[in-house]
């Protein structure tokens, strides 16, 4: 579909309350945090449960993320197909008292087994985010949404700064207390959109369920029905993949080659959270509205490529803060794509596309760690060509500039639908 899918989408919005979209950046804030408490105390909880084995412990938390990020790839469209039939507010209020309940869940887990249950519920109630964004889509106009999902992005940045800080401090008290913080949020969060969030998805505009269509290869078939869809898809996947480069690597990255402790990465990240929050909150809405979501696409690519060439490149750890202000600007990337995709369906795909394109995106996260954390064990390895500490930063660089030329033909297709 093309523009006329766009047009029909704005007719199809259903007017916000306006505590509306205030819900969905709180839902999604209000995750990322909760994820975020626990990041930082759950590999401890694990090593507690295998005698303080830290080799030990570092497999089994990397089954636990692999579960989870399956999970993410299955249910994503299955709760993006739910939401096109049974509307968006059901399926993220069951999300957010669902993952209330699963952190209780793993407050109170006997065992290594009871935690990984924990981490299998978290993955699918978590994939409910892509319901929240179709709801942005369902009532935001097409014009706006490049600034409004900018927005929402935001509260990713906001709960991964300030998450773990706040995980790090509540562990020191107790270990279990970090999950009873997380259930405390998600709930209040369910419990405030109960009262306050609309159904923004018409009945008129809702799709028939079809468990082809609810599958992550039924979601691909979505993808792939359009030419600048499928062109567009693989620039998100590419671009996601390099992301992945900063939370499998960084850390290894800078304690390797600058000697950083603990507390410079940690204030390095949040800067790195701290400066895609300025961009995505207050800089996507302008720089879309001037130069148009295709250009816009185009000049956060570039960027993110150039960010990640300083980063890999930078011989000082001072130099390399140089690209943290950089790299954030490619956060105007993901969301002019995000807009000029939801152009392309109709109102009653949104949450299917939403689905496919998260269901995507937890490929990335199964891909990624591997690539580049053996991407840098080689490169500082006796046996490398050369020793080249960032080399990951340049392959995610590398990934950038294909994504880029990828996205230069996509754009060129998506002319009409500026």
């Amino acid at each position: 579909m093309s523009h006329s899918a766009g047009e029909a989408t704005a007719q199809g919005a259903v007017p916000a309350r306006r505590g509306a979209v205030a819900f969905i950046f709180v839902t999604i804030l209000l995750d990322m945090l909760a994820l975020g408490v626990i990041m930082p105390i759950l590999p401890k909880l694990i090593e507690s449960f295998v005698d303080n084995d830290t080799a030990h412990a570092a497999r089994i938390f990397g089954l636990f993320g692999t579960a989870w990020a399956l999970m993410q790839f299955v249910f994503s469209p299955l709760l993006g197909a739910l939401s096109d039939r049974f509307g968006r507010r059901p399926v993220v209020l069951l999300s957010n008292f669902g993952l209330a309940a699963d952190y209780v869940l793993m407050a109170l887990a006997p065992s290594l087994a009871w935690l990984f249950v924990g981490r299998v519920i978290s993955g699918i109630t978590s994939a409910s985010i892509s319901t929240a964004f179709a709801y942005i889509a369902d009532i935001t106009p097409p014009e706006r949404r490049a600034a409004v999902f900018g927005r929402i992005g935001a509260a990713f940045g906001a709960g991964f700064v300030l998450g773990p800080a706040l995980g790090g401090l509540l562990g020191d008290i107790d270990p279990r207390l970090p999950f009873w913080a997380s259930a405390g949020l998600s709930l209040a969060n369910a419990l405030y959109g109960l009262f306050v969030l609309p159904e923004s998805l018409a009945a008129d505009k809702r799709a028939p369920f079809r468990w082809r269509t609810a599958s992550p290869l039924g979601a691909l078939r979505l993808l792939r029905s359009n030419a600048t869809l499928a062109a567009l898809s693989v620039v998100n996947f590419i671009a996601q993949v390099a992301h992945v480069v900063l939370p499998s690597t960084f850390v290894l990255y800078a304690t390797y080659r600058y000697g950083w402790d603990s507390k410079t990465v940690g204030l390095t990240l949040a800067m790195v959270g701290i400066c895609a929050m300025v961009v995505q909150g207050l800089a996507i809405g302008p720089i879309v509205r001037m130069l148009g979501e295709p250009r816009a696409l185009l000049l956060g690519l570039c960027c993110g490529a150039v960010g990640f060439v300083v980063l890999g490149a930078a011989p000082t750890g001072p130099l390399s803060w140089i690209g943290i202000p950089i790299l954030a600007l490619w956060g105007i990337s993901g969301a002019a794509s995000q807009a000029l995709m939801t152009r392309l369906v109709a109102p009653d795909q949104q949450g299917q596309l939403q689905g496919a394109t998260a269901s995507v995106q937890s490929v990335s996260q199964l891909v990624g760690p591997f690539l580049f954390t053996l991407t840098f064990s080689y490169f500082i390895g006796s046996s490398a060509p050369l020793h080249l500490p960032g080399a990951p930063f340049l392959l995610a660089a590398a990934l950038i500039v294909l994504s880029l030329m990828i996205a230069a033909r996509a754009t060129a297709m998506a002319a009409p639908i500026r």
